[in-house]
C-alpha cells in the first residue's frame, strides 16, 4: 500500500511539474464513429508507396528544433506507413515533421490519425493542429491555436496520452495546460487519435472515446495539420532515450459535416 501511495505522489507531482492536469479515463463507453455522426471524408493520406505525397505534405521545419536538427532523413514512408524517426549520429540528433501548411488548410470537422507511438522516453509523438496567424494577436477565434491532438510524453506513464490547446503566442501566450488520457495498452500497437473541432468546443478521442471537452483557445479560422517526432530543450531528458526511435502512422483522416 505505501508503495502504491508513493507511485500517485510521484505522478501527481509530475502533473504539478509540467502544468499537466491529472490523468483521467473515457467520459463514456460509447465509441465515436465520423460517418454515423453525419460526417464525410474529405482528405485522407494513407501512405501509400515509398514517398511522400508532396501533394499532401511538406517535411516542415528543416533546420535547428530544440535540440535536435529536423532532416528529411528522418522521414520515410514504406510498407504502407509513414515512419517519423529520431535518430543519432554521433553527437547529432535527427528529428523529423511533417505538415500540410500550404497544401491543405480547414476548419472544423473530426481529424483522426492511427498511429503506434514512439518506445522511449525523451523524445516524443505528436499529432497537432497550427495556425499560421497564431503570433499576430491574442484571440484565438482570430488568430487561431496550436491544437495539440496527441503527444505522447512516455516519462508520465505508459498508458497516458496528453492534448492541449495553446494560443496567443507572444508574452501574453495561453493554454488549458496539458490534459492527461489514461488508456490501458495505449503504448503497444496502433490506436487511433482524434479532435472534434466545432466553433465552440473542441473535443478530444482516443480510440473513439471521447476523454475531454474543452471550450477554451477556440480557432474559428482554417489551420494546416502537423504530424512529428519531437525533442526536449535540453540533453538531460534523452538520457533514456533509445536511438533510433519511431513514430509510425498509418493514416490520416478529415471528415467534414455533410452539406
Amino acid at each position: 500500500m505505501k508503495n502504491i501511495f508513493s507511485t500517485l505522489f510521484i505522478l501527481l507531482f509530475a502533473c504539478v511539474v509540467m502544468a499537466q492536469r491529472p490523468a483521467q479515463g473515457p467520459m463514456s463507453t460509447d465509441k465515436f464513429n465520423p460517418k454515423k455522426s453525419g460526417y464525410k471524408l474529405v482528405w485522407e493520406d494513407e501512405f501509400k508507396g515509398d514517398q511522400l505525397d508532396t501533394t499532401k505534405w511538406k517535411v516542415r521545419g528543416i533546420g535547428p528544433r530544440a535540440i535536435a536538427y529536423v532532416s528529411e532523413e528522418a522521414v520515410k514512408v514504406e510498407d504502407g506507413y509513414l515512419k517519423l524517426f529520431a535518430l543519432k549520429q554521433g553527437d547529432k540528433m535527427l528529428g523529423s515533421a511533417v505538415g500540410t501548411q500550404g497544401l491543405f488548410m480547414s476548419k472544423y470537422g473530426y481529424y483522426e490519425c492511427r498511429a503506434q507511438l514512439q518506445k522511449s522516453q525523451g523524445v516524443w509523438a505528436a499529432f497537432w493542429i497550427q495556425s499560421t496567424n497564431i503570433s499576430k494577436g491574442e484571440d484565438p477565434s482570430i488568430y487561431g491555436a496550436e491544437i495539440d491532438i496527441m503527444e505522447f510524453f512516455k516519462k508520465l506513464g505508459t498508458d497516458i496520452v496528453s492534448h492541449n490547446v495553446h494560443w496567443a503566442y507572444g508574452p501574453n501566450q495561453q493554454t488549458t495546460h496539458g490534459m492527461q488520457s489514461y488508456l490501458k495498452g495505449v503504448s503497444e500497437g496502433f490506436h487511433t487519435f482524434g479532435l472534434e473541432w466545432f466553433p465552440d468546443k473542441y473535443i478530444f478521442y482516443i480510440d473513439g472515446l471521447k476523454f475531454y471537452e474543452v471550450t477554451q483557445g477556440i480557432s474559428n479560422i482554417e489551420e494546416y495539420m502537423i504530424l512529428s517526432m519531437e525533442y526536449p530543450g535540453n540533453r538531460e531528458e534523452i538520457s533514456k532515450t533509445v536511438f533510433p526511435d519511431v513514430f509510425i502512422v498509418d493514416y490520416v483522416k478529415v471528415y467534414q459535416i455533410k452539406e
